[in-house]
């Protein structure tokens, strides 16, 4: 098993406002800041056409794509603590979209998307339309996102222009079906278990747990709405999500789509620009995930760049008094080394909590993990860490629990198990099966390393019961508007150099962001990235030459 390869990408921006927006400096973009405007052409080619306002429709699905949404309170959507908590914010809107479960067979059985919209403060005269969002993940939940967005006013200057529109993936959130595999006891009772790859009987038990979750996510999910799992679970990847956001932009009422994506939502954004080139308006793709690499080469790119982010943590930490690394953390191998110190004894004696739960060495990592998704958590885990070698775990527990999205009461969201179901369609199961990937990862992130035997386990994916629908490809829009996507040399999930990649194969705007962090519109308070967000999908205007921000 690999540390923190649960998850590929994470929306670190709904983390950020959770916590009320970290406060930062500041920047300006070097360089010249003249505009140039953005167009496109080209047309997906369905066969009918719908009202003017919404544009052609693909054959078979006018029932879906004419649909009026019944818009109500948002209440009742609320898939978590924190959501009933935004959801009760004045001006909030809801609603149930239906996609059919197989856009092959329309008239068959069907799925709800969990839509919330936060309307437009400019009035009808300065509406331009619909800004659709999607947090990442995979299986983030945009209806949380638009509302925190709306609720805590950080998209002010966007919102009088625009409704902000977010959108929970199928299989996730207030969607229907949701992807339910675990139980949270289950979940608590399997990050408790401590299971490694000593001794063969937990190598045997590493796989088992593979196994039961997979077959547990066939049984359980869809059962409610009496929808076939394993039919449901064929039709939750990007393929099909992408098509849902088509469907999603009609319903609003928009004849071109104007899109935010972070993280994986870079690869829902491509996958949809390929798929509906000539519906796309503006499209905002912010810490990319590389469209062209396979899970292997994804998952060693992510984690040398968590190896990366690390020891520019534990450089920062060095500098500050009482820093648990020491002040030798300022050297990559020091900072690794005084890292595994304090967390290793945990693969032997897991600590007891106050609440009576158990910081385990994976959950430990995982917290570590979780903090540099941001340079604004880095002061947490400073404080964690200095806990730690003091003896309390909880801490990291807490920085843990946020990365598997646990609430306080023990309540975890649809997030992980949608996670693990989108990744398993959109990517086939690593074909190395003798230890060598594990090998990889280890030299490449080795704060991460449990020092165990390096053996192969097997992945929730391995006993998928549907195959992949998502082959890795360098994406082609010809005609494509022109489309802005911002990257951070600090990402430590979606590595600076996949955004380069994207943008020059859209023949994107690039936007550089000097920061340690994931991701950065919107959610990191650098007003140089934001501005320049906000003109583009505004006023569909770009710095004629790539900006940087810092």
């Amino acid at each position: 098993m690999l540390p923190g390869s649960r998850r590929f990408t994470l929306a670190a921006v709904v983390v950020l406002l959770v916590a009320g927006c970290a406060s930062v400096d500041g920047v300006a973009v070097d360089g010249t800041t003249a505009a140039t405007t953005a167009t496109g052409t080209a047309d997906p080619g369905p066969t009918s056409t719908g009202p003017a306002d919404i544009g052609p429709i693909p054959a078979g699905l006018d029932a879906y794509y004419t649909q009026a949404l019944a818009w109500g309170d948002c209440k009742k959507y609320a898939a978590s603590n924190i959501d009933k908590q935004v959801y009760a914010a004045p001006g909030l809107e809801c609603a149930r979209m239906k996609v059919p479960v197989d856009y092959a067979n329309p008239d068959g059985e069907v799925a709800q998307i969990g839509v919330l919209r936060a309307k437009s403060t400019g009035g009808d005269a300065q509406r331009i339309g619909s800004v659709i969002f999607n947090p990442g993940g995979p299986g983030g939940s945009g209806m949380s996102l638009v509302g925190q967005l709306a609720a805590y006013g950080v998209a002010k200057g966007l919102q009088q222009r625009f409704d902000l529109v977010g959108f929970d993936p199928r299989g996730t959130g207030a969607s229907l079906p949701i992807v339910q595999c675990n139980t949270d006891a289950e979940r608590d009772a399997a990050r408790a278990a401590n299971l490694r790859t000593a001794t063969q009987a937990g190598i045997d038990a590493l796989n088992d747990q593979a196994k039961q979750t997979a077959e547990r996510c066939v049984e359980r999910t869809g059962k409610p709405q009496g929808i076939d799992g394993k039919s449901f679970l064929a039709n939750v990847g990007t393929r099909d999500s992408a098509r849902d956001i088509d469907v999603l932009r009609a319903a609003v009422g928009d004849r071109k789509l104007t899109f935010v994506g972070y993280s994986y939502g870079t690869r829902l954004g491509t996958e949809y620009a390929e798929k509906f080139t000539d519906n796309v308006r503006a499209m905002i793709l912010d810490g990319a995930v590389d469209p062209t690499e396979d899970s292997r080469t994804s998952l060693i790119a992510q984690a040398t760049s968590f190896q990366k982010t690390f020891e520019a943590f534990a450089a920062s930490c060095a500098k500050t008094s009482g820093c648990a690394l020491g002040a030798a953390a300022s050297a990559p191998h020091d900072a690794t080394t005084s890292f595994q110190k304090l967390v290793r004894p945990l693969l032997a004696k897991p600590l007891t909590l106050a609440d009576g739960r158990k910081l385990t060495f994976n959950d430990a990592v995982t917290g570590a993990i979780q903090a540099m998704y941001s340079d604004a958590l880095w002061p947490q885990l400073r404080t964690a860490l200095s806990d730690l070698a003091a003896g309390k775990g909880d801490g990291l527990m807490a920085l843990a629990d946020q990365y598997e999205d646990r609430d306080k009461t023990g309540k975890y969201s649809p997030l992980q198990d949608a996670f693990t179901a989108i990744n398993c369609v959109d990517r086939p199961s690593q074909e190395a099966t003798d230890g060598s990937l594990e090998k990889e990862y280890n030299a490449a992130a080795p704060f991460t390393d449990p020092s165990d035997p390096v053996v192969h386990t097997k992945s929730v994916c391995d006993y998928w019961p549907v195959p992949s629908t998502y082959t890795p490809h360098t994406p082609k829009a010809p005609g494509l508007a022109k489309v802005l996507v911002i990257s951070t040399t600090g990402d430590p999930a979606t590595p600076y150099q996949a955004g380069v990649d994207l943008a020059r194969d859209l023949g994107a705007s690039l936007v550089t962001v000097k920061r340690d962090r994931h991701t950065a519109y919107l959610n990191a308070q650098i007003s140089c990235v934001d501005d320049i967000g906000d003109a583009y999908l505004t006023d569909l205007t770009l710095p004629s030459t790539d900006a940087t921000c810092s």
